[in-house]
């Protein structure tokens, strides 16, 4: 067979796929596009370590599921096997170490009822969970984004989320899967103006990572955005609109999102509140969290320590001043408007959040996940099948760099590693 009638062959086999493959449900086409995401994620884990050396955990060249149960994965075991501490760990110094009050809960909740009811270990119940909150987060951020478009680009903005360059985080015992499940139905939720529906969805979600309060901001925003439109709206009855002006909330659907606005904040505080109540130290979350920086919690500041160390005094003073106009700019483009209100408005205050309160490093990559909408707005930009193959091709690409640089461990000069 010549090359021709080969490459011949083989666009007639793809074609008749892709043809075969479009009649299925489209929550089949959904869980068959991110599962062989996390399969092309998990032949970079292993290929990665087949090149682990010397690390913490276990000996070198480890199998896939010793590979993947490190770094947070075994805190979460901690909290599985030993709980919470009553008083919080100190050194000598008296200053607060690393301990399991900077993990939320629900993630090793569920997977402690897993164990038990199952048999199964520990690391096990966590990486089933992960990877099945994975999978059911894919099914529920098609239906989002279906929301803001037709079948086509929402199914290209799922790929787009499942080959992420963070994406292998979905399939390893950490809380990311699960979060993104819970953030992307109370989303979902909120689209609807099923407020109040969404409540106890918000609840679950603050109790499996800290997402709780830029949700809540959005919802407040939202508030107050929702309530000047019927306000604008009663103004002007009575003049002409050249189009149909979109639904205005109601009074009970105005209440509703009231109601939840002080639900989320309520919830966001939740989880220090019993750290508090458990250890007796107000602080107890925000210095366990901090032990990890290296200093006390200050808003802001540490975008710019980081900014000079990574482009100098001039430069680096200005470079979080750019990232923010970036962003702004990024927020008001054309693909990215067709998110709608909420969506934008939720990316918006989740940036927000990281900005006030974050200290840059390599975790930072991770804790971009929730911005998923921005996945649409990339999926917008062209119909191109040559732009969209390109896009993933690249995420591919620079998850080999994220498990390579990130997940696997390579001793620092210093000691230790940069944490994925």
């Amino acid at each position: 067979m010549t090359g021709s009638a080969a490459a011949s062959t083989i666009g007639l086999a793809t074609a008749r796929l892709s043809a075969g493959a479009a009649r299925w449900p489209w929550w089949v086409q959904v869980m068959v596009i991110y599962m062989a995401a996390r399969l092309v994620s998990a032949g970079i884990f292993m290929s990665a370590a087949l090149h682990q050396g010397v690390n913490p955990w276990f000996p070198a060249k480890p199998d896939y599921w010793n590979f993947i149960n490190i770094w947070d994965a075994r805190w979460y075991g901690e909290v599985i096997a030993n709980g919470y501490p009553s008083e919080l760990p100190v050194d000598g110094a008296g200053s607060v170490k690393e301990n399991t009050w900077a993990f939320y809960p629900l993630f090793p909740v569920l997977a402690r009822t897993l164990t038990a009811a199952t048999g199964i270990s520990p690391a096990a119940s966590l990486t089933v969970i992960a990877m099945l909150a994975g999978l059911a987060a894919s099914v529920v951020v098609y239906a989002l984004f279906r929301r803001r478009t037709e079948h086509g680009p929402a199914l290209w903005a799922v790929a787009f989320f499942a080959a992420f360059p963070v994406s292998p985080v979905l399939q390893v015992p950490y809380a990311e899967s699960l979060n993104i499940l819970l953030l992307a139905s109370a989303l979902l939720l909120v689209l609807r103006r099923q407020y109040i529906w969404a409540i106890p969805v918000v609840l679950a979600m603050c109790l499996s990572r800290p997402t709780g309060v830029p949700f809540a901001a959005m919802a407040g925003i939202l508030f107050l955005y929702r309530a000047a439109e019927v306000w604008i709206l009663g103004r002007s009855k009575g003049v002409a609109v050249p189009e149909p002006a979109p639904r205005v909330h109601s009074p009970r659907e105005l209440w509703s999102l009231a109601v939840l606005t002080a639900a989320s904040g309520a919830a966001a505080l939740l989880w220090p509140a019993i750290a508090w109540i458990t250890t007796g130290d107000i602080e107890a979350y925000t210095k366990t969290e901090t032990v990890w920086r290296g200093h006390d919690l200050v808003p802001v500041k540490p975008w710019f320590d980081t900014g000079v160390l990574l482009f100098g005094p001039v430069l680096g003073l200005a470079a979080p001043f750019i990232f923010v106009a970036a962003f702004a700019l990024l927020m008001m483009s054309r693909p990215v408007l067709q998110l709608g209100t909420e969506l934008r408005l939720w990316c918006a205050c989740y940036m927000g959040y990281l900005l006030v309160f974050l200290h840059p490093q390599t975790s930072t990559f991770r804790m971009l996940l929730p911005l998923f909408p921005l996945a649409l707005g990339a999926a917008m930009v062209s119909r191109s099948r040559a732009y969209r193959g390109a896009v993933i091709t690249m995420f591919v690409l620079l998850q080999i760099v994220w498990v390579v640089w990130l997940w696997a461990w390579a001793q620092l000069p210093g000691g230790g590693d940069y944490p994925p």
